[in-house]
């Protein structure tokens, strides 16, 4: 055989020797995991605990392959940070997180979505939380292949949900939150969407949209920094720091407040000394929001690992309760022992780094184009949403909020555009069609124009012509043919259906999965 065929069959095998490199680490620390429990040898049935501690592994390492890369894909998307930072600020944040200001205590039963008085005997319940567990993990495995990002807590919400109803029949499940949750799936993507949209028109309209770009960038981007500032400490004090610092928000606010004038007054110098370097002015002002956004996403990673590893690791920790503390008895809370916390911050980490970037991908730059001032929307969209949710009582999902704000921003753009093509249309209506040169002066002084002058501009022609003061504008039907404008598809179609079916099933799927594991688990131990 040639040397070149050699080269060629290297070249062919090479993604598989990738695959078979990152299963091999996942195994080795769900082995690992075994290993350990299997040491502390605790509670008279410590091979379920041991199996549960195998599942509880595989479990985190999917939640870091799937839903943390809401915190981090903008910001790689918008290539304010590389791929590899973004997997070491977010492995290093979520784990601090998970063990600094991760729960000591949480609902076992998530969010009431069964009554635990009504699964049967210890062994049930035990199996009850297995399968779901394992049917999370698979949920989100098979998601993360797809590239599709969803909600942890929904995959864990559907799962024990569908054990339940395997275990003692569909009254033991509580409709009314589940109703409430069904209602985060329209909520939290139409939110998120709209608040991106909001801070992308308002920076358009008051930076983009100005004549000079750059001095409006040094002037408006402080205190664009600042109100993060304030949504983000706000947010992490609400929901990251609330298991070590319980207050109202109010003072959550108040104190964000404060940080918020600080960052202004350290920020301000330091945006009007800046050099930029960018091509283009717009790019410039880019480079402006670069440091803010790293900052973001390790602060939305210190706070989706105290917020939602606990509730991620729940099932497990239910599970060694029952067998450890509880005597068998089942109880409406549990402690998370710090080993299961270390499981789920270890493997949350590892997932990240072994199979986050397919996801990664997906949300920083398969759904639209991102950059520094789009990310930095989304990355707004998600700490203010979860904080005027909270307030209102909303039920809300961070993953589909950063998702749906990735699409605000991508549709908003989409708009814009598309209204930008029409008023150019109207130009052209209104001016010779040979007098190219009185459409290239006009548009010249359109260009440079403010949003107000640009109304002006647009209002006077049409009354000129009105008043037949141009004598060569367009007859209607002329200018009506003109007016027909292609739609710019800025966002893909294809990943809007895709994510969404994803989302809609995600519930189901995973209370299916888990029912039909209940009844096997159950099969095999009464077997």
């Amino acid at each position: 055989m040639e040397f070149k065929h050699l080269n060629d069959i290297e070249k062919a095998t090479k993604s598989g020797q990738n695959e078979l490199f990152r299963f091999g680490i996942g195994l080795l620390f769900v082995v690992g995991v075994m290993m350990y429990v299997a040491m502390r040898g605790e509670g008279h049935g410590s091979l379920m605990l041991v199996i549960a501690a195998m599942i509880g592994g595989y479990m985190a390492m999917n939640i870091g392959a799937n839903d943390v890369a809401n915190n981090v894909g903008p910001a790689v998307g918008s290539k304010a940070i590389t791929l590899a930072g973004a997997l070491i600020v977010a492995a290093v944040f979520e784990a601090a997180g998970a063990l600094i200001a991760g729960g000591d205590v949480v609902e076992t039963i998530r969010n009431g979505i069964i009554d635990p008085t009504r699964t049967g005997n210890g062994d049930s319940f035990i199996w009850l939380m297995m399968a779901a567990l394992l049917a999370g993990a698979l949920w989100l495995n098979i998601a993360t292949a797809m590239g599709a990002p969803v909600s942890t807590t929904h995959s864990i919400v559907g799962a024990v949900l569908g054990a339940g109803i395997a275990a003692q029949g569909f009254d033991v499940a509580n409709w009314a939150t589940m109703g409430t949750i069904a209602a985060s799936w329209v909520i939290s993507p139409i939110l998120g969407g709209v608040v991106a949209a909001a801070f992308l028109y308002f920076i358009k309209r008051s930076i983009t949209y100005k004549p000079d770009m750059i001095s409006a960038g040094r002037r408006m981007v402080p205190l664009l920094v600042a109100v993060m500032a304030w949504a983000f400490s706000t947010y992490l004090i609400l929901k990251g720091l609330n298991k070590v610092w319980k207050t109202d928000f109010l003072n959550a606010s108040l104190t964000g407040l404060v940080i918020a004038i600080m960052i202004y007054l350290i920020v301000g110098p330091l945006a009007a000394n800046k050099k930029l370097t960018g091509e283009t002015p717009k790019q410039s002002v880019n480079q402006l929001f670069t440091t803010p956004l790293i900052f973001s996403a390790a602060l939305l990673s210190f706070a989706h690992g105290a917020n939602d590893v606990a509730n991620a690791v729940g099932p497990l920790a239910a599970i060694s309760d029952v067998i450890v503390h509880s005597g068998g008895e089942v109880g409406a809370k549990a402690s998370i022992p710090l080993w299961v916390m270390v499981v789920g911050a270890l493997g949350i980490a590892i997932g990240l780094g072994l199979y986050g970037p397919k996801v990664i991908r997906t949300i920083g730059s398969e759904i639209t184009e991102l950059d520094q001032m789009r990310a930095y929307c989304i990355a707004m969209a998600a700490a203010v949403t979860v904080i005027l949710a909270s307030q209102l009582g909303l039920p809300v999902s961070s993953t589909h909020i950063a998702v749906g704000g990735v699409f605000g921003v991508g549709f908003l753009r989409e708009y814009l555009k598309s209204n930008y093509a029409r008023m150019l249309e109207v130009i052209k209506a209104h001016h010779a069609e040979d007098d190219q040169a009185a459409i290239d002066a006009f548009m010249a002084k359109f260009r440079i124009a403010s949003i107000e002058e640009k109304g002006h501009m647009l209002t006077d022609l049409k009354e000129q012509a009105k008043q037949s003061l141009d004598p060569a504008h367009f007859s209607k039907l002329e200018r009506k043919g003109l007016k027909k404008i292609y739609r710019h598809e800025l966002v893909k179609r294809s990943q809007l259906l895709r994510i969404g079916a994803a989302w809609v099933i995600t519930v189901p799927a995973s209370a299916l999965m888990a029912a039909l594991l209940y009844y096997m688990i159950r099969g095999m131990m009464l077997g």
